[in-house]
């Protein structure tokens, strides 16, 4: 049997969706979701964390977002390997790219502006986290697009969760926005995940449950990260529950993943492992969600 060169046979596909995106995607201006008015010299007044507006648990999400968001450069490089830069693959890398560029440099402006985390620390864990890059190991273009898939929906998620958990407006309109391009960038992915389960469903199928069995955030290598995402957890913004029904189980309905036929027999069992792996993820949520309503209950008597 010929081997499928995937890359080669997504290319029609990948113009089809640049063109689509480009017609959807709205140009934005990071500085205009920005409070300039708030803006305080640090020399004269240093940063102290009662300034900050937001909760603990906010202020963990706000810099796991934008410290993810930091790292673009080892992104760029890692599909720039992975999907070349010339063609509709590279026009589609370069502008990607250049979108989420935008995500750090607005949320960065807005918690400086805002004094809404320690500045110092910030600008440590930026250096720390870019020193140490991301790297995405040997994936095929498959497993490739198959996580970045999930990664820009959960990323999405985040962002919106997050929003919601400011209290705030104009925190909430910012990356509600982020969120919006994050929700483009999936479709585009996503829109390839469909195409390749029909040009080779097998592969693209063993694909999916690998990177769905192993996910982790690209975030996982800022410093406290398991600390802060604990923290992140207990506060509903994205936990175990939240990526089973908010990024797994609706990319998997989209793609009719359990109804898909004509898989080999690798495929069928990589499949069978996937919906056992979901069970068992589905008691771990449960699990976790009484545990953190256990501890909300018991930090309330504290407090009383």
């Amino acid at each position: 049997m010929r081997a499928v060169d995937l890359l080669t046979e997504l290319e029609p596909v990948v113009a089809q969706n640049l063109d689509r995106h480009l017609r959807v995607a709205q140009e934005w201006m990071p500085h205009g979701y920005i409070p300039w008015e708030q803006g305080r010299s640090y020399t004269e007044r240093p940063w102290e964390p009662e300034q900050s507006p937001f909760a603990p648990e906010v202020r963990a999400a706000l810099e796991i977002n934008l410290l993810t968001e930091d790292n673009l450069p080892s992104y760029h490089h890692e599909i720039a390997v992975r999907f070349g830069r010339e063609g509709a693959w590279g026009t589609w890398v370069h502008r990607w790219t250049a979108e989420e560029g935008r995500h750090a440099m607005a949320i960065r402006d807005y918690l400086l502006v805002t004094r809404g985390v320690d500045p110092d620390d910030l600008e440590r864990q930026r250096m720390a986290t870019m020193a140490t890059g991301y790297d995405a190991g040997d994936k095929t273009v498959a497993r490739s697009i198959a996580y970045v898939t999930l990664q820009e929906l959960a990323t999405r998620v985040s962002h919106r969760n997050t929003g919601h958990k400011t209290v705030d407006p104009r925190a909430e309109a910012l990356l509600a926005r982020v969120a919006t391009d994050e929700n483009l960038h999936m479709v585009f992915y996503r829109s390839l995940v469909s195409a390749a389960l029909e040009i080779d469903p097998s592969a693209m199928v063993k694909a999916i449950c690998h990177e769905a069995a192993a996910f982790q955030m690209p975030g996982t290598v800022i410093p406290g990260y398991r600390r802060k995402a604990i923290a992140i957890a207990r506060s509903g913004i994205y936990n175990l529950g939240v990526h089973l029904d908010d990024v797994l189980q609706p990319l998997l309905r989209h793609w009719k993943f359990f109804d898909l036929t004509g898989l080999d027999g690798e495929a069928e069992r990589s499949r069978e492992a996937l919906a056992d792996g979901m069970e068992r993820l589905r008691t771990d949520a449960d699990r976790q969600a009484t545990r953190f309503a256990e501890h909300a209950q018991r930090q309330q008597v504290g407090a009383r």
